[in-house]
């Protein structure tokens, strides 16, 4: 009984030995955790912040970037030194329009120091969820306004956005996809890029030419153009695609890839249906259309890719047939073979018999092989089923030719030139481009004497007369 009540009393002095111990080793986890964040400090721990600052102006951005790695203590020291006033003017530079030096030396410069920044900031948030890195980078970020969707004034001339751009790309490299949509709702937020997408493709094509150069410059700036890997840029232009329907799809493609103005940068909605364009105008629509068919994406099936080229031959009107056929040679076999075979299961040998005469024409004007014509039409032909529809799509072919060497004469002897006869520009085009190539003048030549008509009546000498050279 003794040795009960003696052992009930010794638990209650034990329990309050406990207490008092739990919160003298609080204390001294304080302390030790005040010790540690010194320790991790190594030399710097002998030194003031505000002299630790001071260093940190004789530093580099990269070098910054690696002492953030230190430890944490000494990355939260390194965010609070780009809260400070002097980190942030030193760190978010804005010389942005500086037209004194060299516009590549500058842009290079300035490009190369926001790369090392978002490396900087990558290390130093990455103990944060990515909700709140990006909050905070919002933060620090919003003081530079050539950043915003509509800062700078003068958007051609500024470098603001391909900085951001770099920053951002820099930033999230290696992030999952999860993340990455992430940010591209954040920004969607922050700018409010979809109303403005809806702006421009609900309305007449032209008619907020401001707004579209904005979205143009975004959206080819910040999202898409510093990406090293193809599957990077495809993630991010699908992002900005999928949201809408298909003829949205093919008016924002459009917007961002199609040709521009040489004077103020704005798009030109009539260079494919006025006349002939070159490859230039056309090179960015096509590439953006072999990377959505050429990565191997869920999002993009091959059917996807076809109907978005479909949808973008009628922006804003109908094509021309030249246009449209150098598009295709620009996008690549695979897909001018698959937009063709496309045509030919639905029915359409007509439209696929003129598409056929004017990749043959394109590929003379333009110096292709015209092998690779010829190529392109035998496998065309397999395609059909039947040696019915395979006679009856040769016909239209042939049919297609006769049109055009019908036009093309009526339109020389006539002495004009028709935009419905684009074709006709081939022989200056070649001879501006190579003059062994060229084939023989289109102009108007010396009536033939009696005796040239004597002989061309019975079929001798037809070669008097130097037609244009066909295909």
């Amino acid at each position: 009984m003794t040795s009960i009540v003696s052992t009930s009393f010794t638990l209650i002095p034990n329990q309050k030995y406990r207490r008092s111990s739990r919160r003298s080793n609080h204390s001294c986890n304080i302390l030790g955790s005040d010790s540690q964040n010194l320790s991790t400090l190594g030399d710097f721990k002998a030194l003031p912040l505000e002299l630790f600052q001071i260093i940190l102006e004789y530093l580099s951005v990269k070098d910054i970037s690696m002492l953030s790695m230190v430890s944490k203590t000494i990355s939260h020291r390194l965010i609070n030194y780009i809260s400070t006033s002097s980190g942030s003017r030193r760190l978010l530079q804005q010389d942005f329009h500086n037209l004194e030096l060299s516009g590549r030396k500058q842009g290079s410069y300035m490009l190369e120091h926001y790369r090392s920044l978002g490396l900087l900031f990558k290390r130093c948030t990455l103990l944060l969820p990515t909700k709140e890195r990006l909050k905070y980078i919002h933060k620090i970020l919003s003081e530079v306004s050539c950043f915003k969707f509509s800062g700078c004034g003068i958007p051609m001339q500024c470098l603001g956005l391909p900085c951001y751009g770099m920053f951002l790309q820099t930033l999230t490299a290696g992030w999952d996809e999860l993340e990455c949509h992430r940010v591209y709702n954040f920004l969607c937020e922050l700018t409010n890029l979809p109303r403005k997408m809806h702006t421009v493709v609900c309305s007449k094509p032209g008619s907020a030419r401001k707004l579209e150069l904005r979205i143009r410059l975004f959206c080819r700036s910040v999202l898409l153009d510093h990406w090293t890997q193809q599957s990077d840029s495809a993630f991010w232009l699908t992002r900005i695609l999928k949201p809408w329907p298909m003829v949205n799809q093919a008016r924002l493609l459009y917007i961002i890839f199609g040709p521009i103005s040489s004077q103020d940068g704005q798009v030109v909605w009539q260079k494919m249906t006025e006349g002939p364009t070159d490859e230039t105008s056309l090179k960015g629509l096509a590439d953006a259309i072999k990377l959505l068919y050429d990565n191997d994406t869920k999002e993009w099936t091959a059917d996807d890719v076809i109907s978005l080229v479909d949808e973008l031959s009628v922006v804003p009107r109908e094509w021309l047939l030249e246009n449209n056929a150098r598009l295709l040679i620009l996008s690549g076999n695979n897909i001018c073979f698959t937009f063709m075979a496309s045509k030919a299961v639905n029915g359409r040998a007509n439209e696929l018999a003129r598409m056929i005469v004017f990749l043959a024409l394109v590929c003379e004007k333009d110096l292709y092989c015209m092998d690779w014509a010829v190529k392109m039409m035998q496998k065309v032909c397999k395609v059909f089923s039947t040696q019915v529809e395979r006679n009856n799509f040769l016909q239209n072919v042939e049919n297609a030719f006769a049109r055009v060497i019908m036009d093309m004469l009526q339109s020389v002897m006539s002495g004009r030139v028709t935009k419905e006869c684009p074709e006709l520009q081939i022989t200056a085009a070649r001879k501006k481009k190579n003059p062994i190539f060229c084939s023989p003048s289109l102009k108007r030549q010396k009536a033939p004497t009696s005796k040239q008509r004597r002989k061309m009546s019975r079929g001798q000498n037809i070669e008097a007369f130097h037609f244009p050279q066909m295909i």
